[in-house]
């Protein structure tokens, strides 16, 4: 059964989703909302929030129980509990980082995006690194061998954090190189040729 993500025309939140599910060479209906769409939307969602996934009569909401959802249909939740628990928690990670990211990008950006740079991005950034370090020293996956839906959150965050600032992860090799090698799976790399061609927006107010 085909599945449709509806969001808006833009990466945010639904874009790890949308690499996964490229990817893995799953069929979906990539719904871009307009905003003057919108309105009219948001009161029929669960939360009043996208993304959305609707999977038949299915509706699931919340990109982080999405991507856990897909992650269990589709082998990329680890082989046992604690490689698991290891990938729920690196995803967490990796949004107290896009959390931070926001609040700069939608609440500060003018005054605050040089001090997220210097200060906050590479101490975050190096947290990450070392958990990234735990499996194979992180010379693959954040599992290990094995791909999880945490991978596709990481790339994207390394992603935008490289529009942000070319440099920002000369301080974390591991990271950086696990940004390139990902960028070069087949799928992954169609998809970001066709992406950059359309270019859309990082975010919804246009910062990044």
């Amino acid at each position: 059964m085909a599945l449709k993500l509806s969001y808006f025309d833009i990466r945010g939140l639904a874009e790890p989703i949308r690499l996964l599910l490229v990817d893995k060479q799953v069929a979906f209906e990539d719904h871009r909302i307009a905003r003057d769409q919108w309105p009219e939307i948001k009161p029929k969602m669960i939360f009043g929030q996208v993304p959305c996934l609707l999977s038949g009569d299915e509706e699931l909401v919340q990109s982080g129980a999405i991507l856990r959802h897909l992650g269990r249909v589709h082998g990329l939740n680890g082989s046992n509990e604690t490689e698991t628990t290891f990938i729920d928690m690196f995803y967490e990670g990796v949004r107290d980082l896009h959390n931070k990211y926001a609040q700069m990008i939608y609440g500060n950006y003018e005054n605050g995006k040089e001090a997220y740079i210097k200060e906050t991005a590479p101490g975050e950034l190096a947290r990450l690194e070392k958990l990234f370090r735990t499996y194979k020293n992180g010379e693959h996956y954040v599992a290990g061998d094995k791909e999880s839906y945490a991978d596709y959150v990481l790339f994207e965050e390394l992603d935008i954090h490289l529009i942000l600032s070319p440099t920002a992860l000369d301080g974390t090799p591991a990271l950086k190189k696990f940004h390139e090698r990902f960028a070069e799976r087949a799928n992954i790399k169609g998809y970001l040729n066709k992406r950059a061609a359309l270019n859309p927006p990082v975010n919804g107010n246009g910062k990044q």
